[in-house]
Formats: structure tokens, C-alpha cells, sequence
């Protein structure tokens, strides 16, 4: 039985998929969840000295994103499954595998969009990453392009309560 489960989110939603995935293998064994999503990193041209001010408003812009997909997320969780939530200033590999390492966990949950070989060695696959490199089991969720969420917005799922949106919001974890 898996228990203690980290899940990776972004937003997208074979992310959520997975996310659903993670809930119904906690419930099941009753476990508890840690939901991990990373702040995505400003390009590199927004380094330029004729982007600063563009960039620090980028990144801001990009920490509050990385916020508002952790308030979903913890949204779809039901009240019946403890969860943790972890937002990392890290490129998502490198807080997968920090998290991975730093927790007790028994299974890596994330999504995929399902690239074809080539195309995810070109554009790199977070979790073909995952999959070559994490010590737990991995379960790599799928997303069906004609599958509809289980909640659309504004809608809760019938089969447990939705858990409110924290007060303060989740916290975001140092690089």
C-alpha cells in the first residue's frame, strides 16, 4: 500500500488527472498526500539589462501562478485525505528530486502528456526524468485529450466534500 504520496502539479490537465489519480490511491490506502509544484523560471532572454524591470514583474507574475495552480490543486483534494503542498523556487527536476529525497515517500504521482520519444528527447520530459531517476516508484498519469476534469468550475465532484481554499495560501519553499 502506498501512503505517504508525493504528487506533482501544474496546472494542465493531465496534471490534474494525475492528481485525481493520487487521491483515489490515497483514499484507498489511506494515505495522505504532498502535492509539489514548482515556480516556472522567467526565459533567459528576461536577464537582459533592457528587461530588468520586465523580469522582477515576470517573476512575480510566475511565483502568483505557481500559488494559484497549488489553491486548485488542494480544491480537488477531498477534507477526508491529509495534504501537504510544496511550492519550489527550483526547476521542477531538481525540486522532484529534492523532494524525493528529503521525504518519506512511497510513489511519485505526476502527468504526462504523452510526447512520442523524439519529441521528449528534444523538449525534455520531466517525467521520463522522474521515471530514469527517482529511488520510489513512479505512476505516470495520462491525460485523455477527449476526458473532461472530474469538477468543472465551479462544480464539486458528489462523491466527497471539496476542502476550502487555505487562508493564507500555500507557502513557498526557498531554492
Amino acid at each position: 500500500m502506498f501512503r505517504n504520496i508525493l504528487v506533482s502539479v501544474d496546472g494542465s490537465p493531465h496534471s490534474q488527472r494525475a492528481l485525481d489519480e493520487a487521491v483515489d490511491i490515497a483514499r484507498a490506502g489511506n494515505g495522505r498526500l504532498t502535492i509539489l509544484t514548482a515556480v516556472n523560471q522567467p526565459p533567459a532572454w528576461a536577464a537582459s539589462s533592457l528587461a530588468a524591470g520586465a523580469a522582477a514583474l515576470s517573476a512575480l507574475d510566475l511565483e502568483r501562478e505557481a500559488v494559484t495552480v497549488m489553491r486548485r490543486a488542494v480544491e480537488r483534494v477531498p477534507d477526508d485525505v491529509p495534504v501537504t503542498t510544496l511550492i519550489s523556487r527550483r526547476p521542477i527536476r531538481s525540486a522532484l528530486t529534492k523532494a524525493v529525497a528529503c521525504g518519506d515517500y512511497d510513489l511519485l504521482v505526476m502527468g504526462s502528456r504523452g510526447r512520442r520519444a523524439l519529441t521528449a528527447s528534444l523538449l525534455g520530459s520531466v517525467s521520463h526524468y522522474a521515471l530514469n531517476h527517482s529511488p520510489i516508484p513512479v505512476l505516470i498519469v495520462h491525460g485523455r485529450p477527449d476526458e473532461a476534469p472530474r469538477t468543472q468550475a465551479g462544480q464539486a465532484s458528489a462523491s466527497a466534500p471539496r476542502r476550502p481554499p487555505e487562508a493564507d495560501g500555500p507557502a513557498v519553499v526557498p531554492a
